[in-house]
């Protein structure tokens, strides 16, 4: 009787828990395979490297000017006009859901952090 308590319980936190981080609308739908390839291939942490030192990921501050998905997602829209990836405008949400979901965490709380 104890163990199915403890389960009811274990149940009712993660739905609850899972009801407070959600993924932003902009990104619902986004292929994340497809934005880790992208970024991958557009070596976009190297260009990041380039302009920020070290391995580009300074350059992902979420208190800074990118404060929206929406923010988010424009400047993807901007790095690939402005390097010439011609990303389409599907390729571009799925490269702003990936790093919302490793970096920015628009809508999904605080980055689970590593076990030991």
């Amino acid at each position: 009787m104890q163990a199915l308590r403890f389960l009811v319980i274990l149940s009712a936190l993660a739905v609850v828990t899972s009801a407070g981080a959600q993924v932003p609308e902009i990104f619902r739908d986004a292929d994340l395979p497809l934005g880790e390839k992208l970024i991958r291939e557009s070596q976009c942490n190297a260009c990041h490297g380039r302009k920020v030192g070290g391995d580009g990921s300074a350059i992902y501050r979420p208190a800074g000017r990118i404060n929206t998905p929406g923010a988010l997602r424009g400047m993807v829209d901007m790095c690939s006009t402005e390097l010439k990836l011609g990303l389409f405008p599907e390729e571009s949400t799925a490269v702003a859901a990936v790093l919302n979901r490793d970096h920015y965490r628009f809508g999904l709380g605080p980055k689970p952090s590593a076990r030991p």
